[in-house]
């Protein structure tokens, strides 16, 4: 049984693809090693039957880490060249973010078969120092800026979701009936948006009485807003709460969805086929964001209203303008629906399998 070494950590945008990846190369009957930093230690439960091997690292964000944090990816470097030389991989899989560094640098020099995922529409800062020297670049969103020299090595694979994400590909866009419920759902990312929780509520209390009545909102909420949210739908019907486990689910009964732009939220809006109001969190890596919303604003699946332009009139009319005409709203589901690849684990699978087969290690 052949091994598949997959670096990564951090975030739900790094981890899920890598969890979907996991999955099918396992099923396929790869046995997975796991190379993360420290917090790996909790990630069995996200990995069933994978091994989990904790390799040093930092990030290069600022201030006394760009002293130390150099010296920490090096002796990451290090530690990570040992256990490949152990572990004989026949790939390794890098899915961006500081924790997969080392883990990528050290297959690069040892000339494993290496590759990445890039899943934003930016190329991320750790898969920019590698890009050039790996074998193969899967790609979730057509890439606009730091693509690597040589873009025949960008396979277009599709972003690997969620299985709950997948498994709502095909629940089909119920537009809104003439008199029927206005299903709107609002969240902004695993920890929620002070923006969305400030503006939403105001913007629905400026529409007109007979679509507010229609409303049945379904908002994620920080802990600390949910009484402030609640208080500003005073009236309207809104569940709220801190976290939903059914998210998928939650954006399938959607006729209109407000939201960050991350790219497993634009992934998803892709899979399952929903307009949405993207609202890109202004203060993220490189504005990769906004270029992820213009994917789906430019294929006809939705509207951008950057946080700067964020206001509870501007809002109120969009939200209007989208729920005054279903088949317009249906049409931009279908759109969105069209950029989705629910098979994009697979996908990714077969392309590092291949490298597998293409590429033999040569030591030294």
């Amino acid at each position: 049984m052949s091994t598949i070494v997959l670096s990564a950590g951090g975030t739900g945008g790094h981890l899920f693809p890598a969890q979907a990846l996991a999955a099918e190369l396992a099923r396929r009957g790869r046995k997975i090693v796991v190379m993360t930093d420290a917090r790996g230690t909790q990630y069995p439960t996200f990995f069933p039957g994978a091994e989990i091997e904790i390799v040093p690292s930092a990030t290069l964000a600022g201030g006394l880490s760009l002293v130390t944090a150099p010296l920490k990816i090096l002796a990451g470097v290090a530690v990570a060249l040992r256990k490949l030389s152990r572990i004989k991989p026949a790939a390794v899989v890098g899915f961006g973010g500081y924790p997969s560094l080392p883990v990528m640098l050290a297959a690069v020099i040892a000339r494993w078969p290496t590759a990445i995922l890039a899943p934003d529409s930016v190329l991320g800062r750790a898969n920019r120092l590698v890009a050039n020297s790996v074998n193969a670049i899967a790609g979730g969103l057509p890439l606009r800026r730091y693509a690597p020299d040589d873009m025949s090595k960008v396979v277009y694979t599709g972003n690997p979701v969620r299985p709950e994400a997948v498994a709502m590909k095909d629940a089909p866009y119920e537009r809104p009936t003439a008199d029927g419920p206005l299903n709107l759902l609002v969240f902004g990312g695993s920890q929620g948006a002070r923006a969305l929780s400030e503006t939403v509520p105001a913007a629905v209390a400026l529409l007109p009485p007979q679509m507010k009545a229609r409303l049945s909102i379904v908002q994620q909420c920080r802990p600390e807003d949910l009484d402030m949210v609640r208080a500003g739908y005073a009236g309207v019907k809104a569940e709220l709460a801190a976290f939903f486990g059914d998210m998928p689910q939650r954006i399938a009964k959607a006729h209109l969805v407000i939201c960050r732009a991350g790219v497993g939220t634009v992934s998803e809006l892709a899979v399952i086929g929903r307009p949405a109001i993207l609202v890109p969190y202004p203060f993220a890596t490189d504005d990769h964001q906004t270029t992820n919303a213009l994917v789906l604003v430019e294929a006809g699946a939705g509207w951008m209203m950057p946080q700067s332009a964020l206001t509870p009139d501007r809002l109120a009319a969009q939200i209007e303008d989208a729920f005054a005409d279903p088949q317009a709203l249906a049409a931009r589901a279908a759109a969105a629906h069209a950029l989705g690849k629910p098979d994009a684990a697979a996908r990714f699978a077969d392309l590092v399998e291949k490298i597998g087969r293409e590429k033999t290690r040569r030591p030294g």
